[in-house]
């Protein structure tokens, strides 16, 4: 009776282990469309438009409930999971971590430099990245958009998808805020491209 419960019991809870987000030795969660690179933006930047890709930039920390919502609750499903995958250059950087970073200016920080360099506060924050970075400007001046900390599914692909199509660069009134409600307003209607 007990190897049945216990066999039961495993074949309940194997697919919620094999759903478990991956951890690294650094305490934070770790993707299949995460890169593990030297930190070099520059060299980054080109590898990502090399591979037809955006360039983002993660910052997360060791025990972030925010970013254990996000690797939980968004970032697994399909829909954005296999969008980030497929547009995304994504580096992951630690708002504490000693792990050497070039800028895109030249100069070399530890993670937690280059945080408090660009002024980022909040984990997750992702940065995200233009196709062509002027000389002498940071990352932070030069980043298309920031997404400071946890969002929901929509909110998320929507930011995702705003910064792969260039909304930012059209001139017809619709930011962010204008495009994010209009897809809430699609989906609302039953349109999910």
């Amino acid at each position: 009776m007990l190897r049945k419960l216990i066999s039961l019991l495993a074949l309940i809870c194997a697919p919620m282990l094999a759903a478990a987000v991956e951890m690294g030795d650094d305490g934070l969660h770790k993707t299949d469309w995460m890169r593990d690179t030297f930190k070099d933006l520059r060299e980054d930047l080109t590898e990502a438009n090399d591979e037809g890709k955006r360039l983002a930039l993660i910052f997360e920390q060791r025990g972030c409930i925010y970013c254990t919502k996000m690797h939980n609750e968004v970032f697994p499903r399909d829909e954005i999971a296999s969008y980030i995958r497929d547009n995304f250059f994504v580096v992951q950087l630690n708002l504490y971590g000693d792990t050497e970073v070039t800028d895109f200016d030249g100069e070399i920080l530890t993670e937690k430099q280059a945080a408090q360099k660009w002024g980022l506060l909040f984990t997750p924050s992702i940065l995200f990245l233009p196709e062509e970075v002027p000389e002498g400007q940071t990352a932070q001046q030069a980043a298309v958009a920031l997404m400071p900390g946890a969002f929901g599914a929509g909110t998320t692909i929507d930011m995702f998808t705003w910064v792969n199509e260039k909304r930012y660069e059209l001139d017809n009134g619709e930011d962010f805020q204008r495009y994010h409600a209009r897809r809430i307003q699609e989906r609302d209607n039953g349109s999910f491209d």
